[in-house]
């Protein structure tokens, strides 16, 4: 839908598409965005003169990183549109600079909710397994009743370091010891 939308927009206005960066399972103010990454690298290479994007809130998660984006795009001279919420970033126009701005508040003050209500349900559960609740009068999503957190990875520390001095690569170490390599990383560099 998201697409067949921004496509038609294009087509509406006789602009050539350049390319069309689409990320799928990320959410969440993950920068780790492989498309947006691209999108990013793209702009800097003055690639595309016009920047399209469905909703701003599937453009950046924040305010802060929305105004480091569009500041980087503004620097480049790449237009910002989202049309469904009528914003363009188009220099003529302050009045859209202006809606662009409330609507990054606002988008940030609803991942601030969403963020509250998960520590809130978080710390709810974590209540009510500390009080013995869960597994009799309640249950968790996933129905296995666990203790909230993960629980500790317990594996022989001297075993890892030796292994590590005896030149083995952390993914060898973690297949020996059923340890993920980032685990055992942080553990033997505080040690």
């Amino acid at each position: 839908m998201q697409l067949s939308e921004l496509r038609t927009y294009v087509t509406r206005w006789g602009w050539d598409v350049a390319k069309e960066y689409v990320d799928h399972g990320f959410s969440g103010a993950r920068r780790d965005r492989p498309a947006l990454i691209q999108l990013l690298k793209d702009a800097h290479l003055k690639q595309f003169d016009v920047l399209l994007v469905w909703k701003l809130d599937r453009f950046a998660r924040s305010v802060q990183q929305l105004a480091d984006y569009l500041q980087s795009l503004d620097r480049l001279g790449i237009r910002f549109i989202v049309p469904s919420q009528s914003i363009d970033t188009d220099q003529k126009s302050p009045t859209a600079r202006l809606l662009l701005n409330i609507l990054s508040v606002l988008a940030e003050f609803e991942r601030d909710l969403i963020r509250e209500r998960t520590n809130a349900g978080i710390a709810e559960y974590r209540r009510a397994f500390a009080a013995g609740k869960v597994g009799r009068e309640r249950h968790s999503k996933s129905g296995k009743d666990l203790a909230p957190g993960r629980p500790p990875k317990v594996f022989r520390r001297d075993e890892a370091a030796r292994l590590r001095a005896s030149g083995l690569s952390w993914r060898l170490i973690g297949r020996r010891l059923n340890v993920p390599q980032s685990t055992l990383r942080k553990t033997l560099k505080a040690a």
